[in-house]
């Protein structure tokens, strides 16, 4: 993946700072139920913990950020929530951009995003064109995203390419929307739930997950913060046993 070990293939190098974290940013209906608030007030409040969870990567050093904006089955809700949240997203690709150019911020959105119309693939042609060569954080928003539509259209645009069987990982992996960015190392879920919910089913192969009930809307520097340093606990083996790890983590003696 864009020239980065690949967790299956091969040992990532990794630190006590995540290098790449990717987040399903859940519960803003349940944030704005229990204040009897309209749904929609819930995904306005996540917007702006959209805005202070990028503000706390980058103070963080953290180099990839992955949020799961709207994923393919969400298309499933009403038909009056879906239309708001294409507003939101219209009114954030529209104000936010300039913003996180100014920070150096580089966007990209992955998804088939042909579903929202000409106008918000504008946008996002804009805003993708206008960061490219931005380097202090790459925000990914997955929209209209699902890990099998992802396998699958990587599979189907090698095809196209010419490939032929038997095909291996390396083969398949420049095909993969996030192919730009290496794997993710931590994945949070807000909100309580415990599952990935056909979210980068390919790339979370060795991340870390972190659940809690922590509501999007409430989510800030602090917690993340608690999710870096239960992070720092876990014992990142890709495979191999604990003995091996610390031996791998000796220093050299010359």
């Amino acid at each position: 993946m864009s020239g980065e070990t690949s967790s299956t293939a091969g040992i990532p190098n990794t630190g006590d700072m995540p290098r790449h974290v990717a987040i399903i940013m859940d519960g803003n209906g349940r944030w704005a139920r229990r204040r009897r608030l309209p749904r929609i007030a819930g995904h306005r409040r996540g917007a702006e913990a959209v805005r202070a969870t990028v503000r706390a990567c980058g103070e963080r050093g953290i180099e990839y950020l992955t949020l799961f904006a709207f994923s393919s089955e969400n298309w499933r809700r009403p038909a009056e929530e879906v239309a708001l949240l294409m507003k939101l997203f219209k009114s954030a690709l529209e104000n936010e951009v300039e913003k996180l150019h100014a920070n150096g911020v580089r966007l990209k959105v992955v998804g088939d995003i042909q579903r929202f119309g000409p106008k918000i693939g504008e946008l996002i042609a804009g805003g993708e064109a206008l960061t490219a060569h931005n380097r202090q954080l790459t925000l990914t928003i997955a929209a209209n995203y699902g890990g099998r539509w992802d396998i699958l259209q990587a599979v189907n645009r090698m095809l196209a390419d010419g490939a032929c069987a038997p095909v291996d990982e390396a083969a398949l992996a420049p095909y993969l929307a996030m192919s730009y960015a290496p794997e993710p190392d931590l994945f949070i879920r807000t909100g309580g739930e415990q599952r990935i919910s056909n979210f980068l089913l390919w790339q979370l192969a060795y991340a870390e997950l972190y659940f809690t009930e922590t509501l999007w809307p409430d989510f800030d520097g602090a917690a993340l913060d608690q999710a870096i340093a239960s992070y720092r606990k876990r014992e990142r083996r890709f495979g191999r046993t604990s003995e091996q790890l610390e031996q791998s983590q000796r220093p050299e003696v010359a």
